[in-house]
């Protein structure tokens, strides 16, 4: 199963949420069977690392982000992937509209579609340090669902 995560510019969210789950995937023993990664519907940050806001934030829970690379999200990603998941409705709309019927993917709201108590994971770019932390709490729960369903669809 492949899992694209994406952010406006993954460099915070969508790097966060990859991280993540490449770890509850590794403990699972599915890394194998799965192929996650993350991508930005924009293009200011191509080839660059997470923001060190965000790297400092997943390395006190264990998460090394460091050799992550911020990309854009291509048309083949819906093909390649079978979900694509969007951290807030902007960039859903973005998806679908770059879509456009190609590709297979299904392409959802990551917190909407796994934890339920919110739509959208905020974006702390502009913020103080507590908003990394609230992103790794909203993603950690959603990661939990979201390896729920991987592993009934493997």
């Amino acid at each position: 199963m492949k899992v694209l995560f994406v952010c406006l510019g993954n460099i915070c969210r969508s790097p966060t949420a990859e991280g993540v789950f490449r770890h509850k995937v590794l403990e699972a023993g599915l890394e194998d069977r799965v192929e996650i990664d993350s991508a930005g519907t924009g293009d200011w940050h191509v080839g660059k690392a997470p923001d060190a806001r965000t790297r400092a934030a997943a390395l006190r829970r264990g998460y090394d982000l460091s050799g992550l690379r911020a990309r854009q999200v291509c048309v083949a990603d819906f093909a390649r992937y079978d979900l694509v998941l969007a951290m807030d409705n902007a960039n859903l709309r973005d998806l679908k509209r770059l879509q456009a019927g190609s590709g297979k993917a299904d392409v959802d709201l990551f917190l909407r579609r796994y934890e339920g108590a919110m739509d959208e994971v905020p974006d702390p770019y502009y913020g103080g340090e507590d908003g990394f932390e609230q992103v790794l709490d909203l993603v950690e729960r959603a990661c939990d669902g979201l390896l729920m369903e991987v592993k009934r669809r493997l």
